[in-house]
């Protein structure tokens, strides 16, 4: 089935149409930001009616002082909770791509060094440690092979003594 493309002015109508609905929405938001913080004020923060003896505006001044210790207790355990919330969101966003397991792998670059440099770019220049991969090799002696004399005379001779299941049998004990 397939699907008719909508046209650029019917596209700019529904696009207008969706930013004037979310601008009415902002604008009811703000309004009501405006009278929660209001209600909040009132009832939290009642009219300062500044006395006139000194004694009654340092008792003042200790009552304010407390409100505020309160204030920031609250503000700080609320801030405590709201980092070991992220931090937990965090945990489970790694979870999640680990779980899908769509990683893009890094497009690794050739390095050229010896073994002896990346064990010590490993394990650090504490450690001292080199290794000689050569040492490790097999030694592998060259037999001069005398039947290289053999092979230029008769071919024919060769292949008689190679053929047959004994002729097979010695060939690849010969090469063994």
């Amino acid at each position: 089935m397939s699907e008719k493309k909508m046209t650029s002015s019917r596209r700019h109508h529904l696009k207008s149409l969706v930013l004037s609905i979310a601008k009415g929405i902002l604008e009811k938001e703000c309004a009501q930001v405006k009278v929660d913080k209001e209600n909040y004020m009132s009832e939290n923060c009642p009219p300062l009616s500044l006395p006139g003896s000194t004694q009654e505006l340092q008792e003042l001044c200790k009552k304010l002082h407390q409100q505020i210790d309160k204030v920031d207790e609250e503000r700080y355990d609320l801030e405590a909770k709201v980092g070991k919330a992220n931090k937990e969101i965090e945990d489970l966003k790694i979870k999640v791509v680990d779980l899908q397991g769509k990683f893009k792998k890094p497009a690794l670059k050739k390095v050229r060094m010896s073994a002896d440099a990346m064990l010590q770019a490993l394990l650090g220049s504490k450690h001292k440690v080199s290794m000689d991969l050569r040492a490790n090799l097999k030694q592998v002696k060259k037999e001069v092979k005398e039947e290289s004399a053999e092979q230029v005379g008769d071919w024919r001779k060769n292949i008689e003594d190679k053929a047959g299941m004994d002729g097979r049998k010695k060939m690849f004990e010969s090469e063994a």
